[in-house]
């Protein structure tokens, strides 16, 4: 077998081995954009006259995958729009829009960091934990985050609760009728995002 032959049986085989690892990684790492229209995002919170809840009407973001079907997560950022809170009461919703500053900082953000464990249901689920920067007001603060991953029909669900303080990203529990109505600093999201 003459050198040419050797070299070019050399280079064919090379450049196989490098389409196959651009296809592999093709396949693996996939991305996703969060449907806002089959999202929901709601925030809860306490009073002393009653408890309240916000709905998020506006909130976008993304997920990628290094592997899908391990569902092991590469990248995960979300953001919510302030002024997208709706409570259904006008008053309500500009205090709220007051308390987090909304002319200064006009989102929300969530920024994934790092996988701290990630548990296969073997059902197309699986539990993550998690730890991630979220930033309200302009205050950032890395939280730990837990939530299910469900990966169904090219689609993919992420569910799960989170309790904050409000005092710990500088914002003062909004208040109504002259400070008779108070809420208290904890609230709770609860989100179900899709992604397509």
């Amino acid at each position: 077998m003459g050198i040419n032959k050797v070299k070019k049986r050399t280079k064919r085989l090379l450049s196989w081995v490098v389409l196959f690892l651009l296809t592999s990684n093709f396949i693996q790492a996939q991305e996703f954009n969060l449907v806002n229209n089959e999202s929901s995002l709601k925030v809860y919170g306490t009073s002393n006259l009653h408890d309240w809840d916000i709905n998020a009407e506006e909130q976008s973001g993304i997920i990628t995958f290094k592997n899908l079907k391990t569902a092991t997560i590469e990248k995960c950022n979300l953001k919510v729009v302030v002024e997208s809170l709706k409570s259904g009461k006008n008053g309500m919703d500009k205090n709220t829009f007051k308390a987090l500053n909304s002319d200064s900082y006009s989102t929300i953000t969530y920024h994934l960091n790092a996988i701290k464990n990630s548990t296969d249901n073997g059902d197309g689920t699986f539990q993550v934990k998690s730890l991630g920067d979220l930033t309200i007001s302009g205050v950032k603060k890395e939280i730990s985050l837990d939530f299910l991953v469900t990966v169904s029909q090219g689609k993919i669900m992420l569910t799960g609760e989170k309790t904050i303080n409000m005092t710990n990203y500088n914002i003062e529990p909004p208040k109504a009728l002259l400070g008779t109505i108070t809420t208290g600093e904890e609230v709770t999201i609860k989100f179900s995002s899709t992604f397509k």
